[in-house]
């Protein structure tokens, strides 16, 4: 019951935003709650990740569709991850400005990385990069999964997500250092006793 009410909640809120966005975020929201319930986020903090990622979206549509094609977001429970590639830091500081006029956001973490250049075998390997990672994750018993996001630009690997422990986080880095390509791991995962103490 609890999984539907969430499906159904999610689902609305993609609808009413996909006025002037395409399909694919309405089934990219829908899809992202399949894996609420298995997570250390709330129920409600899901929820509210994915209208916020649809409204930041949609926002990004409607400033330019480049900046819709190039840039990424993750949100956890209110931390929005902005990676991708931008032409120069003035178009760095719009993104950030327009996220942070977003209802919800308690943070930007803006790694939007300064390129002139679409290198198309450079995100054939991202790409390829992420994949591995994700696979690696997914095949590590020890490692809650589901906790965890990730992009890849450049070679250089991105981290959201919640970590059960230091040791965990610990086994999702070498896994990262182990994926041939990677150059950097850039970290944005919180504890999970941290949260609590807040």
């Amino acid at each position: 019951m609890k999984l539907f009410l969430v499906l159904s909640m999610v689902a609305f809120a993609a609808f009413s935003l996909s006025g002037c966005t395409p399909v694919g975020l309405v089934v990219g929201g829908v899809a992202a709650a399949g894996v609420v319930v298995a997570e250390e986020r709330s129920v409600e903090d899901a929820v509210e990740d994915a209208g916020i990622k649809l409204n930041i979206m949609n926002g990004l549509f409607k400033e330019s569709e480049t900046l819709f094609v190039d840039i990424s977001t993750i949100v956890v429970e209110g931390r929005v991850l902005v990676t991708g590639e931008v032409r120069d830091t003035a178009h760095r500081d719009t993104v950030a400005a327009l996220i942070w006029k977003t209802d919800g956001v308690k943070a930007v973490l803006n790694e939007l990385q300064i390129s002139n250049t679409g290198n198309m075998s450079s995100s054939t390997e991202d790409t390829w990069i992420s994949t591995k990672l994700k696979g690696r994750l997914l095949q590590d018993i020890s490692i809650k999964h589901v906790n965890y996001s990730m992009d890849t630009v450049n070679r250089v690997v991105y981290l959201m997500g919640i970590a059960q422990n230091l040791e965990e986080l610990e086994r999702v880095y070498l896994h990262a250092r182990d994926v041939d390509g990677v150059r950097k791991i850039i970290s944005h995962v919180v504890m999970k006793d941290s949260r609590k103490a807040k």
